[in-house]
């Protein structure tokens, strides 16, 4: 039998190439997402191109009835998913001060509450089974002076590598994905549009580059990956930074 995985944040984006490299792989999918529309036409592209069984699952993760929904179906002992990917997210401004409570509070809710409940939940289910895998998409930002997102990030990574320690020999991998800029939708739905961003060419990676590299590190079960040598060696070097200077770099782009 196929194995099964979920992924938040389907719709676009990595969590879009997330699933069709899975797929290809012969994983079976649950797609998360709010845009139902969205979630279709990738799942009918994937049922063809791949033949892999494809689950449409609508959630806003803020909401708690939805991120309980997700919550159950990762639990469910009779439908197993063996991999999940917690990739939903957003952007907000890098001026805390100017955003509204209320946007960072969700801002908050969908990279931690979610990542935290979601997790919990897949990791009750693989380690009855003795196997599984988590990817928690992250960033470069968890290690630079950059706004909350910078902070969710950094939460996000510090979880993962504990989670990793504490339930590898249990056969569990967590790994958290830390890609820099990275071509896909996420900068247009800050109103950006391409070539607006504000960052150099040489510091934009591919999709196809982070996942592949992602997943492949998470099969090794690192609880970290950074793809591209180009941000291994940034991140060395805001560490070195005094804490100014790093978050004067750190304001690249959007």
């Amino acid at each position: 039998m196929a194995k099964t995985a979920l992924i938040t944040g389907a719709s676009s984006g990595l969590g879009a190439e997330f699933a069709r490299q899975l797929a290809a792989r012969g994983a079976d999918l649950v797609l998360v997402a709010r845009d139902t529309e969205a979630l279709e036409r990738l799942a009918g592209a994937l049922r063809i191109s791949a033949g892999v069984a494809v689950e449409v699952l609508n959630a806003d993760l803020v909401d708690p009835d939805g991120l309980e929904r997700v919550a159950s179906r990762l639990a469910d002992p009779d439908r197993p998913v063996e991999v999940l990917v917690n990739n939903a997210g957003f952007g907000l401004d890098l001026d805390f001060a100017a955003n509204t409570y209320a946007d960072e509070e969700r801002h908050l809710d969908l990279h931690v509450r979610a990542t935290m409940r979601l997790t919990h939940a897949a990791l009750g289910a693989m380690l009855e089974r003795g196997s599984g895998r988590i990817v928690n998409v992250a960033s470069v930002a968890a290690f630079m002076p950059r706004g909350t997102y910078g902070a969710v990030k950094a939460w996000v990574v510090s979880f993962s590598r504990w989670a990793n320690a504490v339930y590898s020999p249990r056969g569990v991998t967590v790994t958290a994905v830390c890609p820099g800029f990275t071509h896909t939708n996420f900068h247009e739905r800050l109103g950006l549009a391409p070539g607006h961003e504000g960052v150099p060419p040489f510091m934009w990676l591919d999709a196809d580059t982070v996942v592949r590299q992602g997943l492949r590190d998470a099969a090794r079960g690192k609880a970290l990956s950074i793809p591209s040598l180009r941000y291994k060696l940034l991140i060395g070097a805001v560490r070195l930074l005094p804490a100014p200077l790093a978050a004067r770099l750190a304001k690249t782009g959007r």
